[in-house]
């Protein structure tokens, strides 16, 4: 996983998930801590190592009625997401991106107390933007529960001190 960003989180080794690494920012009163402890991994399990994945576990406090995950939720499920993929896939520091454009299309009624994984893909790099594309899948039959196309404007270049 890409170094950038260090001062911002934590990607240590998930002791639970063998493979995956925890995704978390250091400072707990950002808008991640909400959606609860995330983890990371690049491909694996027949998916090409060219996508990200990232799980989340909701809880009752990502509810709608009944046990149905809220579709803000899930948008801010797969915003978190879009940074977590750009550090595993070594795109660059993700600390001062921002999502210009994020569509999403639900599919499927996501369940409570199972793991929603985002699937994210770089349709297209260019110097500046990030065009980005995936699947929310929940499930052993990777069932679909949305799918998303994303901007994302990459953090400014590090400003050079003078010598």
């Amino acid at each position: 996983m890409a170094d950038a960003d260090p001062e911002f989180f934590t990607s240590d080794p998930d002791p639970d998930h063998p493979g995956w690494f925890q995704w978390k920012l250091k400072d707990p009163e950002c808008y991640n801590s909400f959606l609860g402890p995330m983890i990371v991994r690049r491909g694996g399990d027949g998916i090409p190592d060219t996508t990200a994945r990232v799980r989340m576990f909701p809880e009752r406090q990502h509810r709608n009625l009944g046990d149905v995950v809220h579709g803000g939720t899930m948008m801010g499920f797969i915003d978190c997401a879009l940074f977590a993929a750009m550090r595993v896939l070594d795109i660059g520091p993700s600390g001062f991106a921002v999502t210009l454009e994020l569509q999403t299309h639900f599919i499927g009624a996501a369940r409570l107390h199972e793991p929603l994984e985002a699937q994210v893909e770089v349709a297209r790099e260019t110097g500046r933007f990030l065009f980005l594309r995936g699947l929310v899948v929940q499930g052993d039959g990777q069932e679909n529960m949305a799918s998303y196309t994303a901007i994302v404007k990459k953090a400014p270049p590090a400003k050079k001190t003078p010598k």
